[in-house]
Order: structure tokens, then sequence, then C-alpha cells
């Protein structure tokens, strides 16, 4: 074979993995936008789940509280000793009120993180497929452009906190 033959051989050669690495790279990317997202479906889930019942547990929590305190208003009126009753219930009640604000600043974090996250693997993507010359493969191969996530579609389900247990 003549030496340009091998030229012409390895030059296919250098195409064709280039355009291999090029296509799995730009799959890897589009795979990484997917996963991002579902991390933030995930996190509004919990968002949905965990803040409703984390409510109703603490207003429960409240409840039993405001029993407690008024069986113990009703026995010092009666010149009974409250002070077994006392502080530490008073104390439990707002320690859980506490623990349900710190689950709900660590839920909204998670999906700011989340949010944050996908926008920066869309663009991470979206500027692999602009690029030259990965432009060249994405458009034929069907890789188009990811939207970034908008705060408004976040925020059309947040849980309301109501603690009023009446």
């Amino acid at each position: 074979m003549p030496p340009w033959g091998w030229i012409a051989i390895a030059a296919i050669a250098l195409i064709v993995l280039f355009l291999i690495f090029t296509y799995n790279g730009l799959v890897r990317l589009r795979n990484m936008v997917d996963e991002a997202w579902n991390q933030i479906s995930v996190q509004l889930k919990r968002r949905h789940d965990l803040i409703p019942n984390l409510v109703n547990a603490v207003k429960g929590y409240m409840d039993f509280e405001q029993e407690t305190l008024t069986r113990v208003i009703e026995a010092r009126s009666a010149a009974v000793t409250a002070q077994e009753a006392g502080p530490t219930n008073a104390g439990q009640a707002n320690e859980n009120v506490m623990q349900l604000q710190e689950e709900l600043t660590t839920t909204e974090n998670q999906i700011g993180f989340s949010r944050q996250h996908y926008n920066s693997t869309v663009r991470e993507f979206n500027t692999s497929i602009q690029t030259f010359p990965n432009n060249m493969i994405a458009g034929p191969f069907g890789f188009r452009e990811r939207d970034y996530f908008q705060i408004a579609e976040a925020d059309a389900a947040v849980p309301e906190v109501n603690l009023r247990t009446t």
C-alpha cells in the first residue's frame, strides 16, 4: 500500500475517533442535565412530603403541651406543687419548633443547591453543543439546548407552615 493510503486510513480513523469521543461527551453532558433535573424533583417531593408531616407533628406536640400547661395551672390553683411538670415540658415544645425551623431551612437550602447544580450543568451542556467543533455534531445528532430553571417554577408550590392548633 502506498504511503498516502496509510495517511488516508489514519486520517479517517482520527475523524471517526473524534466523532465517537465528541458524541459520547455530549451524551454524558445530556445525562448529567437529566440527573440534575431529577435531583430538583427529588428535593421538591421531599419538601412536599416532609414539611406538612413535620408541621402536624409539632402541632400535635404543642396540643399536648397546652394540655399539660392547663393541668399545671389547675394543679397550681389547687395548691399542688407544679415544679415537676413546669420548665421541662415547656422547653420541649420550643425545641420541637426549633427542629421544625431547622428542617425547613435545610429543605429550602437543598432545593436551592439542586437548582444551582442544574443550571450549572445546563450551562456546561449548552456551551458544549454551541462551540466548535461540537456544534457540527450536536445538531445532526439531535442535541438541543436546555432551558435554565427559573425561580417562578419552583415557588409555585411552597408549602404553608401554620402552627395554629385551633
